[in-house]
């Protein structure tokens, strides 16, 4: 899948050193895009700088302390002089624990990084993308914001606050040039979920029984789902939460 339009444009990626958000950054880049990534850690991005030298950098940091993601986005338009589409991707599972079973830090922790730094992050963002009157942020949610069963109490309810989030978001600033939706992921083999191919992958062959396509899918599909919804292809697709589940919620 290629986008031309991509070659004028920079990208912010959070959650950039693994999983979705490595397979994001690389298809943009990919694609021609200039990209900045940000993660907690640093991974394999010292290689990508070295592939893509003029068009790629990133820095590390914790989307939930908001003086790391200022310094983030001050990088980011150091680098490339605008962030024209933003991916809150960055994102922590909660073991699939009960609120019985939920302490307050593990609660904290996980609101903290799926919402709060998605709030950061955009906020840090969009009075670039209003002063320009044009801005596309992509947000990931989960199957865990639409439907119960993708997490525990703390993930799923911070996933159905990414919905309204996005929502919320598109219909404040869709008249100042913005354009905001969610992706709702479903079993993607990740780093993320690679306790459940643990053993002898008895949780992951169930997963993969009960999503109706049979399988888990490869971060790369969601990442080309990304550069569709990032497009102006997509240009009418406002506030959408957008499921790719291979049919779990289907059901």
């Amino acid at each position: 899948m290629k986008f031309e339009e991509y070659k004028k444009k920079s990208v912010l990626v959070t959650g950039a050193a693994s999983g979705i958000g490595q397979a994001q950054a690389l298809a943009f880049l990919e694609n021609g895009a200039n990209v900045f990534a940000f993660d907690l850690s640093g991974g394999d991005m010292q290689s990508v700088k070295k592939a893509y030298p003029s068009k790629f950098d990133y820095t590390t940091g914790n989307v939930s302390l908001k003086a790391d993601v200022t310094r983030a986005v001050e990088r980011a338009l150091q680098a490339f002089g605008a962030v024209d589409i933003l991916l809150n991707t960055a994102g922590i599972l909660d073991g699939f624990a009960k609120t019985l079973d939920t302490d307050e830090a593990l609660w904290d922790r996980i609101m903290n990084t799926n919402v709060k730094g998605t709030y950061f992050m955009t906020n840090a963002v969009l009075p670039h993308m209003t002063a320009r009157k044009s801005g596309v942020i992509v947000n990931m949610a989960s199957i865990a914001g639409l439907v119960a069963g993708g997490g525990g109490a703390a993930y799923t309810a911070s996933k159905h606050a990414i919905v309204g989030y996005t929502k919320q978001l598109d219909m404040d600033y869709c008249r100042e040039g913005i354009r905001a939706n969610a992706i709702a992921p479903g079993a993607i083999r990740t780093p993320m979920n690679q306790a459940d191919f643990e053993g002898d992958g008895a949780i992951a062959e169930w997963v993969a029984e009960e999503t109706p396509a049979g399988r888990w899918a490869q971060p790369e599909e969601v990442a080309a789902l990304t550069l569709y919804l990032a497009s102006s292809a997509a240009d009418y697709i406002h506030g959408a939460v957008v499921p790719i589940d291979g049919g779990w919620t289907a059901k």
